[in-house]
């Protein structure tokens, strides 16, 4: 048997360009067994405005890993019980893929792990697209592909569901909760742990309207004493925002999407207070101590109506730091074990073999 991962690609300042250097590797050694990575190539680096990729230089990518999976079946390459693991289930190349081992007579297995879709109307698609009835069949279409869907959060899994349940009949054997295979991210931000902090509160997710940061830059002008930074706004790299990361004192979050939230567990393991609505997946995966009222952040009328409150709490934080330190451990140990380790989807795996 061989997995072969059909990955996503890579951007330097994303977890995208992580998974290349490490899922290979943490796959191989949970499964035992060989794993090979289908590649599109070399990645344009430069993303749609707002966007985790290129809208047009993914589809060349994902282009060129179908070119490689055709070759492989036509020279004998693909054999049974081999798994196939799509690191971005919304990939139009499985079903080619279907198409190959069906008809050829390959019984193979197939996994995808969910991003987005257009079944979020906050994402890209969802905004752009909504519910046109191509892109909502096509995305049901590659559910169906998949032997294995791959969630990070029950959150993700109920709004996939709920909105296509409308028009369709979902298979919910086939969705599964299994976080993302993230534990890399301990050893790599250990680095950053111990830095002496400032009183620094960070933005670090992308600048789009789903991420609200005009709410972000609004706080700051109410909290002078503190100093607040939008990390898209400075070309940092990886290892100068862990830096920053590492002197902060909190990440703040008043998002309208959100399925998993990397950013803010990031800042969890260097000891940055995450403050994030009770909304989305964080209603899962967040401590009390660390959410707060979705009301306050619904949209830009909530903020002004509730900014004492948040200017209150940011306070707290921020003043009475030390005295987070318990919790925080407390919010680490849930996240490592239930949302970035990667041992439910190396599981997940091995049974389909």
């Amino acid at each position: 048997m061989t997995i072969y991962i059909v990955d996503i690609e890579a951007v330097d300042t994303r977890y995208t360009k992580q998974w290349k250097e490490h899922l290979p590797t943490q796959l191989q050694r949970a499964t035992n067994t060989d794993v090979e990575v289908i590649s599109g190539g070399d990645t344009p680096q430069a993303t749609t405005p707002g966007a985790f990729l290129n809208f047009g230089g993914t589809n060349v990518y994902k282009s060129k890993q179908l070119e490689k999976i055709g070759e492989m079946f036509c020279n004998g390459v693909v054999k049974d019980g081999d798994y196939f693991l799509y690191t971005d289930a919304w990939n139009p190349t499985v079903v080619q893929l279907k198409y190959m081992a069906e008809l050829l007579g390959v019984d193979i297995k197939v996994g995808g792990l969910w991003h987005a879709g257009s079944y979020d109307p906050q994402d890209f698609l969802g905004r752009l697209i909504g519910d046109k009835p191509w892109v909502r069949h096509a995305e049901m279409s590659m559910f169906e592909c998949y032997d294995d869907n791959f969630f990070a959060t029950d959150f993700h899994i109920d709004m996939f569901t709920d909105t296509m349940m409308d028009n369709y009949d979902v298979d919910m054997d086939k969705a599964i909760k299994v976080g993302w295979p993230m534990e890399y991210l301990r050893n790599s931000l250990v680095q950053y742990s111990g830095m002496d902090k400032r009183d620094l509160i960070l933005f670090p997710h992308r600048i789009a309207p789903e991420k609200q940061v005009d709410i972000f830059k609004d706080l700051a002008t109410h909290l002078p004493e503190y100093e607040f930074v939008v990390c898209q706004e400075h070309e940092l790299t990886k290892n100068e925002y862990h830096n920053m990361l590492g002197e902060a004192k909190m990440v703040f979050s008043a998002n309208l999407q959100e399925t998993l939230g990397i950013s803010w567990y990031e800042g969890a393991l260097v000891n940055a207070i995450p403050m994030v609505p009770d909304r989305l997946s964080y209603s899962e995966m967040a401590t009390p101590e660390f959410k707060y009222p979705s009301k306050w952040t619904e949209d830009w009328g909530a903020y002004v109506m509730y900014r004492g409150e948040l200017v209150n709490k940011i306070r707290d934080y921020m003043e009475n730091y030390d005295d987070y330190m318990v919790s925080l451990d407390k919010q680490r140990t849930k996240l490592n074990k239930d949302f970035f380790s990667g041992a439910a989807l190396y599981e997940a795996i091995a049974d389909g073999e």
